[in-house]
Formats: structure tokens, C-alpha cells, sequence
């Protein structure tokens, strides 16, 4: 039976062409003008505050090269906690800072970010993140200063 299961899912699932990568995931996913990064929010936040250029955002995150389907960070592993940073000042890459601007508190966000707006054309070999690789983020919102 779940030979059959598999079946069911592969005819189910359009398969990416050439020119269209997985159009049934870009349909929700929203575009964020001037950057190729895009988002989809997963969990609304309870509205309020927001996270702004030079405020402190905490969030839990969970990165995922796209390609290979690999798990390289959570903040939700054993031993990690959550991340805090500068938000919209450089101090993370592209895709990230300018992909978690107008969060709101408690929202669960989840970004597709190129490789030229993420680790580039060199990756990041440490974290097992190939050359041009694309990365998904999920995140959410826990602190805003």
C-alpha cells in the first residue's frame, strides 16, 4: 500500500518545466519589491509591533537548502536558542534582513531567497550549503525592541 501511496503523491504533485520552478508553491508566495526573495506568511502575528529597520528582532528560524531539502540551522535543535539581530542594517544576508521587515510579533513567516541575495555563488561549504544555493527560511517573530 504504500507503493501506491507514492503513486498517488507523484500524480497528484505537478512537476517543475524548465521555466516554471514549482508554480503550485509561487502562487502564495508574495514578492518583496526591489529583491528576488519572496515570502508567504505561514501564521498571522497578533498585530502591533512590527519589526523596522534598526530594531532588535529575536525570531526562531529553521533554514533549508531548497535543492537538496537539507536542514542546516534550527534554532529549534537541541542546544540552540533564539536568534536576535539588527533588522534591515546588513548584519544578515540580504534575503533574511530585508524578508523579515513589517514581521509581527508572533507571525510565522517562511522566505525563498536566492542565492545571490543569501550565501552567493560561493555557498557556505560549513553549513552544507552547495554553490548558488537557494535557501528556505522559516521564521517566527518572538521579540521586537
Amino acid at each position: 500500500s504504500s507503493h501506491f501511496g507514492s503513486r498517488f503523491w507523484q500524480a497528484c504533485l505537478p512537476l517543475p518545466s524548465r521555466n516554471q520552478q514549482f508554480h503550485f508553491l509561487d502562487r502564495a508566495m508574495q514578492a518583496l519589491p526591489g529583491y528576488k526573495t519572496t515570502y508567504q506568511i505561514l501564521s498571522p502575528g497578533s498585530g502591533g509591533t512590527k519589526i523596522s529597520k534598526g530594531c532588535t528582532a529575536t525570531v526562531h528560524a529553521t533554514g533549508v537548502v531548497k535543492e537538496t531539502g537539507k536542514k542546516f540551522w534550527s534554532t529549534k535543535d537541541p542546544g540552540q536558542q533564539p536568534f536576535s539581530y539588527q533588522a534591515g542594517v546588513g548584519g544578515v544576508i540580504t534575503g533574511w534582513d530585508q524578508g523579515c521587515l513589517g514581521m509581527e510579533l508572533g507571525e510565522v513567516r517562511m522566505l525563498l531567497i536566492p542565492a545571490d541575495e543569501g550565501y552567493g555563488k560561493a555557498g557556505f561549504p560549513a553549513w552544507g550549503i552547495p554553490p548558488g544555493g537557494t535557501l528556505e527560511f522559516t521564521l517566527e517573530c518572538l521579540q521586537v525592541k
